[in-house]
């Protein structure tokens, strides 16, 4: 078996590394450049497919659970008709940060598969667990996605509540604290934090 797989590789590695009978070099510089132009946009294309909301929320784990609940959010709906949506939070607006969440993400397809939170109270048990991941997430990026859309150097303090307005001023003047350290559940429900540190 071995020594014909041996005579696979070389015949291929013989194919391959020869000179082409029946095309010329240009031609197959031009097919490979018209190939990858191809891959390439089927790769973007794919993946902004999957980067919309109406393909996260088409699994019935998303959609009965976090996204049932995001509706009821300033971020789903409110006076300027801005929404968020699942990716705007979610997913980095950067291509290669982009990349790098959605190759984190697909670890998720696996819970899918398998069932890991596919009923209501499997999805409460690990709830914490999930939350503790995209907090981490937001914590370790200094909550990127947030600030795609809120930056302090955006924010008029004397708008804003006076309790907000001093703690948004005082977390930009001492740096270090991102606005997940102060903002989990505002746009899910938080997780029952019972036995779990604060601050």
């Amino acid at each position: 078996m071995w020594s014909r797989l041996r005579l696979l590789t070389r015949r291929a590695w013989r194919i391959l590394s020869s000179p082409s009978l029946h095309y010329s070099l240009g031609f197959l510089t031009l097919g490979g450049f018209i190939a990858g132009i191809v891959f390439w946009g089927a790769f973007n294309t794919a993946l902004e497919a999957t980067n919309t909301e109406q393909f996260c929320v088409s699994c019935h784990e998303m959609n009965d659970n976090v996204f049932a609940e995001l509706k009821s959010t300033i971020h789903y709906s409110n006076r300027s008709g801005v929404r968020a949506t699942c990716p705007d939070c979610h997913v980095p607006h950067a291509w290669t940060d982009k990349i790098a969440r959605k190759m984190q993400a697909s670890k998720e397809v696996w819970g899918k598969v398998f069932g890991t939170i596919n009923t209501r109270e499997k999805f409460l048990d690990k709830r914490l667990e999930l939350a503790q991941h995209e907090w981490d997430r937001l914590k370790a990026n200094d909550s990127l996605e947030c600030r795609n859309c809120h930056g302090f150097e955006s924010m008029d303090f004397t708008r804003q509540s006076t309790r907000a307005g001093a703690i948004h001023e005082r977390g930009m003047a001492e740096g270090g604290k991102t606005c997940i350290d102060c903002h989990k559940g505002i746009a899910h429900r938080l997780p029952d934090m019972a036995g779990i540190p604060q601050g």
